[in-house]
């Protein structure tokens, strides 16, 4: 079993998460053979967050509640927050994560505390635009390993731009091996051009689809 867990903060951009907690949490076009899931979303304490949208999560469990291995992964959103120094305690837990082979996802801000903490200088990433770490993060010595594309997958680190969430999604799934292929490569060209014979075609891969 995977555990996701999604690290809530104020002001979370709902949107950058959307894609990727949709389909791990439904499971709706997993292989038959796909380990299951458990999303949980984790925070500084229990005491409600409101996202950019004006939505309000209960965090399920604390940091130190997080179990870190090989199964566990960590998606960081973008917020307005990330500057607030409390967040510093889960970006030294995203350091277990990655020394223990897990997955980290990072989009928009989250990039930002990553390379505040260094850990951007020395392995392939993206964020939102050329130059725009420089600007945010005054110790950023990664412009070698910068990367300009929406999302940029090294090993387990996943890190995004702010329209980069698609792309982000398909990254993480595609690691974790819970699509089969010709599903995750119809459900991101569906998405991504909203023509609906990918959308055909994705139905088509689905384990239902092909039994008699």
């Amino acid at each position: 079993m995977f555990t996701i867990y999604v690290y809530v903060l104020d002001t979370l951009a709902d949107w950058e998460l959307g894609y990727v907690i949709s389909e791990l949490n439904s499971g709706r076009f997993f292989k038959k053979d796909a380990q299951s899931i458990s999303l949980k979303t984790v925070s500084l304490s229990k005491e409600p967050i409101h996202t950019m949208g004006g939505l309000t999560i209960v965090p399920d469990c604390l940091i130190e509640d997080m179990v870190v291995n090989e199964t566990s992964v960590l998606l960081l959103p973008g917020a307005n927050t990330w500057g607030d120094p409390k967040h510093g305690t889960i970006i030294e837990k995203a350091s277990e994560f990655l020394s223990a082979g897990a997955v980290v996802g990072a989009i928009c801000g989250a990039t930002v505390a990553l390379a505040n903490a260094g850990f951007l200088n020395n392995r392939p990433h993206t964020s939102n635009g050329p130059g725009f770490l420089e600007m945010v993060s005054p110790g950023y010595k990664g412009q070698s390993f910068y990367i300009d594309k929406p999302s940029v997958a090294d090993n387990n680190l996943i890190t995004a731009s702010s329209t980069g969430a698609l792309l982000w999604a398909k990254q993480i799934i595609e690691h974790l091996g819970v699509f089969q292929s010709n599903t995750l490569k119809s459900w991101y060209e569906y998405f991504n051009t909203g023509d609906p014979k990918h959308f055909f075609a994705l139905m088509q891969t689905l384990p239902s689809s092909n039994e008699n």
